[in-house]
């Protein structure tokens, strides 16, 4: 009876140093899970089993356990009852993840609805387009390469849910997981970054903005920041520090589920490089952009209604949207939903150096631009965008420049090819090899 009072002594003792050790982590866990839950939830309408078993079913928010509020649309998290965190929807906003011992906000706040243009077919508008086949396509050799991008029956490892096609602005294959469909909204993560870049390239299009800006911020005048250009930030080359680390409390997870301003992360962080040159990927530089373009406005109602008016729906984005944090900012760095097709309108929008079936968007030099190296990344980055210039995907021309986001969501933008790939899914690579499917994919063409 002592030895196994011992043992449960013992127990006790390593539970304890657990909880003690990992309690901070606690907060993330269930601020994720909760924020991802209730998006999943009310944004893309997608069945709650469904999001525990796959969207929030990896290590460690798989712990986390949920009590949803459909009536107030809000989701509570919380692991083995600790650390309960809430998040709450509110339509054209997206969900926002409430801090930890603070009451919730009156959201008084609200973008524009979309207006996109009447309906026509793909991708002007969002009607199907009519069947058409296109001589110089191997549409069996473009079946199968498309289907092997996905599961097989009884196999759950690759997790994509749809893949798109567009070769000539003409859908050439498009295939969808069970679940999933065309008009199926799916969180983009880091793709939101280039949707932020392009937004910049409309204000630079207007002349409201210019790369060579510097002075960006009041808080840096007193400081070499203050000699940070906004270029430097979108090639993510301002010398700032921050730490891109998802695995524990990092720079990104408190920005992400612990501030109620994301704008103001990176603002705050010192010098750690010379500026210019030194790459750090850095979400906290994507929401500080979002801070300054909230700067380029007289009021906070014109910074949510920009993207909508002078960007999605020109393009009948009209599925597209990015959440917001709790104090009204867009979180640029990470929380864009869009269906599939929509996602694929902005890679066309490049495709086409940003002209849009007769209105220039962006101008032909920020495509240039944003799909040209930064100088101090390898070839691996330009501007918001990442880059095959290095041959980083040796099978893919080297002018393929992508939006790309986290657990493998993609939109390869491929000129040489005029092809325009998109996945969607859960995986990211070595698990779901890309250059093998882009290759098989352009080998089917002609």
């Amino acid at each position: 009876m002592k030895l196994f009072s011992k043992i449960l002594f013992f127990i006790f003792i390593v539970l304890a140093g657990i909880i003690y050790w990992q309690y901070p982590r606690l907060n993330i866990i269930s601020g994720f899970g909760a924020k991802n839950m209730c998006s999943c939830l009310f944004e893309a309408n997608r069945d709650q089993a469904i999001i525990t078993t796959s969207d929030n079913n990896f290590s460690p928010i798989a712990i986390a356990k949920y009590k949803i509020d459909r009536e107030n649309l809000r989701v509570t998290a919380s692991v083995f009852g600790m650390m309960k965190r809430t998040a709450v929807y509110h339509e054209d906003l997206g969900c926002q993840l409430i801090l930890k011992g603070e009451t919730e906000p009156v959201i008084d706040y609200f973008p524009v609805p979309h207006n996109c243009p009447e309906s026509t077919a793909y991708p002007q508008g969002n009607e199907d387009q009519k069947d058409t086949i296109l001589p110089n396509i191997n549409y069996e050799k473009l079946e199968k390469a498309v289907s092997n991008a996905f599961d097989k029956e009884g196999v759950d490892s690759l997790k994509t849910r749809s893949v798109l096609v567009i070769h000539k602005d003409i859908i050439i294959a498009e295939k969808y997981a069970s679940d999933f469909d065309k008009n199926s909204l799916i969180l983009g993560w880091s793709m939101t970054k280039s949707v932020l870049a392009t937004l910049f390239g409309i204000l630079q299009k207007q002349g409201k903005t210019d790369l060579e800006n510097m002075h960006l911020f009041q808080e840096w005048e007193n400081s070499e920041r203050s000699s940070i250009s906004l270029g430097d930030l979108l090639q993510m080359k301002s010398g700032l520090e921050w730490e891109e680390n998802y695995d524990k409390i990092s720079d990104v997870t408190q920005m992400l589920f612990l501030d109620k301003d994301m704008t103001k992360k990176q603002l705050n962080k010192p010098l750690a490089y010379k500026i210019g040159e030194y790459f750090n990927y850095s979400s906290g530089t994507s929401n500080l952009l979002s801070g300054y373009l909230r700067n380029q406005f007289k009021t906070h109602q014109e910074y949510l209604d920009f993207p909508i008016k002078q960007l999605y729906d020109k393009l009948g984005m009209s599925s597209m949207l990015i959440e917001t944090d709790l104090s009204g900012n867009y979180v640029a760095s990470s929380y864009g939903w869009a269906n599939t097709r929509d996602w694929a309108k902005l890679g066309l929008l490049y495709l086409h150096k940003g002209n849009w079936f007769g209105e220039q968007i962006i101008d032909e030099s920020w495509v240039d631009y944003v799909s040209t190296p930064n100088g101090v990344s390898n070839g691996i980055y330009g501007a918001h965008f990442w880059l095959n210039t290095g041959g980083y995907r040796p099978d893919v021309p080297r002018d393929m420049f992508a939006m790309e986001g986290y657990q493998g969501q993609m939109v390869f933008i491929i000129p040489s090819k005029n092809l325009v790939v998109v996945r969607m899914g859960l995986t990211e690579e070595p698990v779901i090899d890309f250059n093998k499917m882009l290759k098989d994919i352009i080998a089917t063409i002609e």
